[in-house]
């Protein structure tokens, strides 16, 4: 642990039930949880949230689901995910968060490869299930969140919840922390998805370590827009502010954060890399059409990173005060994580006084390994290791850089009938993330990029895509791009880009300069931006080949680039 990093006290917690038990009774009156949206339950206090868990559970309980079954849970963000969610930990039934912008063919895999016996689902999925059904032979049970009351086979959550009797706390089953608690499948295809075991104690150590490093307290309101099924929102989204006693407030949409962050003055954002990159965009654009802002602004820049240098970091929230209400008034922090984030965002977006601080972490480390601390924290690392983890680098380069391994107990029980795969992945007790990345003179660790990517070049030196990306991503001019190693008759392998231009960024062009919009303009503009990377790299790192896209690239749910896809997907026109 870094020498200057003061870890705070946290409450001891054996499990997620025992948490949630905790916080009803510290925080009993406080808002637990809220939907932005009109649905069937709105908000949730505390203590209101551990009685409708009670209740849930009995009545699932009385339909004739047994402790260790498995449920699967498949909906929108929503207070009712969450009770679902919390349901199945505290009455040690094995959940299963479905991601709900999967294809219907890959959701109805999971339910059969969960082995769930029932499914908790909102009316959006109501058709694709009810067709299914046939061939969901082991699905017993089917509970809406939407319906009224029941109807055939299918029961409604709220009517389950409003005439079961409210189980005693001691009544609640004990639960082994070390036991398989929820099956999480990863991201891919059919044949590449696997489902990632997690236990009650993987979750509560993560939560305590986490919140040892970053001060969360009842104080703070989060605002949810990431998708719950996925751990990084659901661990630090979700049982986080609830192991602390803070809120939670699910957006109305990815549309409308700006509007939310305002409507509930949220402390904490928790977002990926794009979210705060179009933040960040935006803020700029404002100020360059702005011709009074435009002149203003810099100096103030100026002015108020030396007066924090000096000590007066708070000028900053003073001088940009109105940029500030916009995000609602009160944002303390903003939390990315998911992938890795650009260092220029965020030093961009902390000269205008927001703190923002990045983690890292898999699935698979449920999820959380290294975090920065608020108080001393790199932009351009993933954090410290938390406290109980240990990271290692295995087999580096001359650089330093080589494949983290992680150990901890964090670290997931396997993969669900998958012994190989966990084979493939543990080696005495670590587990091989499949990064790469270095660990600085600091204690900071650094993310290099995916194994899977490395590009070689024809000396044998590695190339890393994620590094190219992130200088490419910094111009105006281009709004996602990919980096890939790509075979050439004469030349061997090399290094190739597929670009999305930025729309905005070009028609501002073309008003400013009094052009068109052409192919060839695009070409040219994209060719320099190209060429001001290469020369900021050496000679065996530069792109050689550029291809315009005109869609967007295929993303998972923590917009990750799905970089399989693209490389077989057409719609590319080439340089």
């Amino acid at each position: 642990m870094h020498p200057q990093i003061i870890l705070h006290e946290v409450p001891k917690i054996s499990s997620v039930q025992n948490m949630i038990i905790r916080s009803a009774g510290v925080f009993g009156n406080k808002l637990a949880i809220e939907d932005l949206r009109q649905t069937p339950i709105p908000r949730l206090l505390y203590v209101e949230l551990l009685t409708n868990v009670l209740k849930f559970g009995s009545a699932l309980k009385k339909l004739g689901i047994k402790r260790r079954d498995h449920v699967a849970i498949v909906s929108e963000n929503r207070v009712q995910w969450a009770l679902s969610y919390l349901t199945c930990m505290c009455f040690d039934f094995v959940v299963c968060p479905i991601d709900r912008n999967l294809p219907t063919n890959e959701i109805l895999n999971i339910l059969h490869e969960s082995d769930s016996v029932a499914v908790i689902y909102s009316d959006q999925f109501e058709t694709m299930l009810s067709e299914a059904r046939p061939s969901l032979k082991h699905l017993k049970w089917y509970v809406n969140m939407d319906l009224a009351s029941r109807q055939d086979h299918r029961y409604s959550m709220a009517e389950l919840i409003t005439h079961s009797a409210v189980c005693r706390v001691e009544e609640l089953p004990k639960i082994d922390p070390t036991e398989m608690a929820e099956i999480i499948f990863t991201s891919g295809s059919l044949a590449r998805a696997k489902g990632v075991m997690l236990s009650q104690k993987n979750l509560a150590s993560n939560l305590m370590a986490m919140v040892s490093v970053v001060l969360i307290d009842q104080n703070d309101r989060f605002l949810s827009v990431l998708p719950m099924h996925h751990s990084y929102e659901c661990t630090c989204g979700l049982l986080c502010p609830l192991y602390t006693g803070a809120s939670v407030h699910y957006a109305q949409s990815l549309k409308t954060v700006v509007e939310d962050l305002q409507t509930t003055h949220a402390t904490i954002l928790l977002g990926v890399p794009l979210l705060y990159d179009k933040m960040f965009k935006r803020i700029h654009k404002g100020i360059q059409e702005n011709k009074m802002k435009s002149l203003i602004v810099p100096p103030l820049l100026r002015a108020t990173n030396l007066l924090s240098k000096f000590g007066w970091k708070a000028s900053k929230r003073i001088v940009f005060h109105e940029l500030h209400e916009r995000f609602g008034g009160s944002i303390r922090l903003f939390i990315t994580g998911g992938a890795a984030s650009n260092p220029a965002v965020a030093s961009g977006l902390q000269s205008f006084g927001f703190n923002m601080i990045q983690g890292y972490g898999l699935t698979e480390t449920s999820p959380i390994l290294a975090l920065n601390p608020v108080q001393i924290h790199k932009d351009n690392a993933a954090g410290i290791p938390l406290p109980g983890v240990e990271i290692k680098i295995n087999n580096p380069d001359h650089l330093g850089v080589g494949e983290i391994w992680a150990k901890g107990p964090n670290i997931m029980l396997g993969y669900y009938k998958n012994e190989k795969a966990t084979r493939d992945v543990m080696e005495n007790s670590w587990f091989k993330t499949g990064d790469l990345g270095y660990i600085d003179d600091d204690g900071f660790l650094h993310i290099a990029g995916r194994l899977k990517n490395v590009i070689i070049s024809k000396r044998g030196e590695n190339v890393y895509p994620e590094e190219l990306e992130d200088l490419l991503l910094r111009s105006q001019f281009i709004q996602e791009c990919m980096v890939y190693g790509e075979k050439d008759p004469k030349h061997g392998e090399v290094i190739a880009v597929q670009i999305l231009p930025d729309a905005e960024a070009f028609i501002a062009l073309a008003e400013t300069e009094n052009v068109k919009i052409t192919d060839e303009l695009m070409r040219e503009t994209l060719n320099k931006e190209v060429a001001k990377t290469n020369k900021q790299v050496s000679q065996f790192k530069q792109i050689t080949k550029i291809y315009i896209r005109e869609h967007e690239f295929e993303k998972t749910t923590t917009q990750k680039v799905k970089r399989y896809l693209a490389l077989k997907n057409s719609g590319i026109t080439a340089e």
